[in-house]
């Protein structure tokens, strides 16, 4: 069978065969993209935490979580294209499963990056026009948004507790955050560890993931920053950077309507 040569995110030169049939996804959201292509019956190993569609963890077998993947069992599996993200999996798995089959990687800080890896699996997997259109479908729904002008304020995204964890400069999240107008009140870049009293947020925003903030930690954190305004997030809209992003713009129109500026 031919094998074709495409560059990934990590401009990595991957050699992949011309017809894959059996892949295994390390990333959730890739994961999600990789159904809404059209490729469900293709996939022959998801993590833990693909959780969208809900009833596929019980269709198709584990191979652990992003961090963790079991190497042995996915190499049982016999894939022919592996699709990964330099971020959310360690660089050592991905040495290791390079060496049993093609391994693709996303590497991706805003929306454009998204845009292209969404474009480049679909051309991997023979999926072209189907990617187009939910690539043109983001940027419709994104051309709706026109938030950076309005200078919100302030923001402080949360990723987990003790210790406190925040999305910084040179996120997707950060980038999705530009985009509304907010200003990240973290000055440092990627998932810094943060001290809260060095920090006056106009806005406190605790993400559903990883870490499950609920109800009830708005209230503590409400006590110490009284004149922040602290809202729960949903996570997947602000950092899943597959085709969850067509709904993301409809979400964050609804949050900045909870906003009080």
């Amino acid at each position: 069978m031919d094998k074709i040569k495409y560059t990934d995110q990590m401009q990595r030169t991957v050699e992949i065969h011309s017809t894959v049939s059996r892949i295994v996804s390390l990333v959730p959201s890739q994961t999600e993209l990789l159904v809404d292509l059209g490729l469900k019956d293709r996939l022959v190993g998801i993590t833990k935490f693909c959780v969208h569609p809900k009833e596929l963890r019980k269709e198709i077998q584990l191979i652990g979580g992003t961090k963790n993947a079991k190497i042995e069992l996915i190499q049982s599996l016999n894939p022919d294209l592996i699709i990964g993200n330099k971020e959310e999996n360690n660089q050592s798995d991905i040495e290791a499963l390079q060496n049993l089959c093609p391994t693709w990687m996303s590497d991706i800080f805003n929306l454009e990056d998204a845009l292209e890896m969404i474009q480049k699996l679909g051309e991997i997997t023979g999926t072209t026009e189907k990617a187009t259109e939910i690539v043109s479908r983001i940027q419709t729904n994104f051309s709706t948004i026109n938030e950076p002008a309005k200078k919100r304020g302030s923001v402080l995204y949360l990723i987990w507790k003790n210790p406190y964890i925040a999305a910084a400069g040179n996120t997707f999240i950060d980038a999705m955050l530009e985009r509304l107008g907010f200003k990240n009140a973290v000055q440092q870049d990627r998932y810094p560890q943060v001290n809260l009293e060095k920090l006056n947020p106009d806005f406190i925003f605790l993400s559903s993931e990883p870490f499950p903030f609920k109800e009830k930690h708005i209230e503590e954190l409400q006590v110490q920053f009284p004149n922040s305004q602290v809202i729960l997030v949903d996570g997947e809209f602000f950092s899943w950077y597959g085709s969850r992003l067509v709904e993301a713009p409809n979400y964050f129109k609804k949050l900045l309507n909870l906003i009080s500026v």
